[in-house]
């Protein structure tokens, strides 16, 4: 049986997290430099582990105006020091809880840049498996990330997204263009299937690429992301495809 995990970035001051919650098997909670802060990360905690759904770093850049979206360039130092920041304030939260830290995803800028990058893509690897080896690295299907995670000794976890648009090279359609984002439900449905069934996805080209998928991201800040998540849950589940954290 073909299993998939299905993850999604919450504690981003959304008001959909507890609706979202029971659909998905992986939580990215925000850590406080692009959103959320300790209330939002103890709430989304708690409901993660209501609903048993795995739990994960979403660290980005210091960048509450622009969502944690605009590129910027640090230094090697720099880039330690804001992930280890927003990954022990998590994990703190999550034992006093009662629950562990089970995987680590860059948010916005910090993920679009390392995926491009080796040498970031390095840096973020290194600090993870620093921080603790047995966490999982989320990272573009392909990409910089994935490789340089590889290489470190980290377990990594390909992902792929729902409602994102290819290009050629396997990377995201900017969201900076008309056709970043795939607005019709039936089109995002059909892209996730032959993701995890075929593994390939359609570019923005027409053209058939491979791609590998552990992990698909579903965005809980569309406008039907709860009717969205709900549907592709239960497409996947008639498929024959088992969702489960990794």
């Amino acid at each position: 049986m073909l299993e998939i995990d299905l993850n999604c970035d919450l504690g981003e001051d959304c008001a959909n997290d507890a609706d979202l919650m029971p659909l998905i098997s992986s939580a990215n909670i925000a850590c406080g430099y692009h959103a959320g802060d300790i209330d939002t990360m103890k709430r989304t905690v708690d409901l993660a582990l209501e609903h048993g759904v795995a739990i994960g770093a979403h660290p980005g850049y210091r960048d509450r105006e622009n969502f944690g979206r605009m590129e910027m360039h640090l230094s090697a130092y720099e880039i330690r020091s804001i992930l280890a920041d927003q990954i022990s304030t998590l994990a703190e939260i999550v034992t006093k809880a009662g629950g562990r830290i089970s995987h680590v995803k860059p948010h916005g800028a910090l993920y679009n840049q390392s995926a491009k990058h080796a040498a970031l893509a390095a840096i973020i690897a290194e600090t993870v498996r620093d921080i603790d080896p047995n966490l999982i690295l989320f990272g573009l299907s392909g990409s910089h990330s994935i490789t340089e995670a590889k290489r470190s000794g980290l377990k990594t976890a390909s992902e792929v997204f729902a409602d994102r648009t290819y290009q050629t090279d396997g990377s995201l359609t900017p969201r900076t263009q008309s056709n970043a984002l795939i607005t019709d439900e039936n089109v995002a449905v059909e892209q996730v299937l032959d993701m995890i069934k075929y593994g390939r996805v359609r570019t923005t080209d027409a053209i058939m690429i491979r791609i590998g998928a552990d992990t698909v991201c579903i965005h809980g800040d569309g406008k039907r992301a709860v009717e969205f998540a709900a549907l592709i849950r239960r497409l996947l589940a008639e498929c024959g495809i088992l969702i489960k954290a990794l």
